[in-house]
């Protein structure tokens, strides 16, 4: 694949349409699978413990696939408020398998705020915060 800078901004690429179309659908594909282990992940944090692993590594591994995928999209990502986020999520992911007896409420604090700030305008969502 070729990436070729716009002109005017050299922080942005476009890919070819094909490549686009491909990265699209597989952003499409890994958020569904993302919002699979957040299910998988609730059942077993809210109700039975049955499915917890399962949960945690699918919601980890996607996460981290799209995570990796907008960085490649935008190498500063992880400089912005949402690439930033990432760790605040993985920090309270931990802290709901570190602590079980608070772990429904983190679950519920990390679901708010990752809809809050995926769900932000883009000049929040890409301002940045970090270096």
């Amino acid at each position: 694949m070729r990436l070729v800078p716009r002109r005017g901004n050299a922080n942005r690429v476009m890919a070819g349409k094909g490549d686009l179309s491909m990265r699209r659908w597989l952003s499409i594909a890994l958020r569904t699978l993302h919002l699979v282990g957040v299910v998988l992940a609730a059942i077993a944090f809210l109700g039975n413990g049955e499915h917890a692993v399962a949960g945690v590594v699918l919601m980890l591994l996607s996460g981290l696939a799209l995570f990796a995928l907008d960085w490649w999209g935008r190498p500063g990502y992880w400089r912005e408020v949402a690439g930033a986020f990432i760790m605040v999520k993985l920090l309270l992911l931990g802290a709901m398998l570190a602590l079980p007896g608070i772990a429904a409420l983190l679950f519920w604090l990390l679901v708010v705020t990752s809809s809050v700030v995926s769900h932000a305008p883009h000049a929040v969502r890409h301002r940045k915060i970090l270096g």
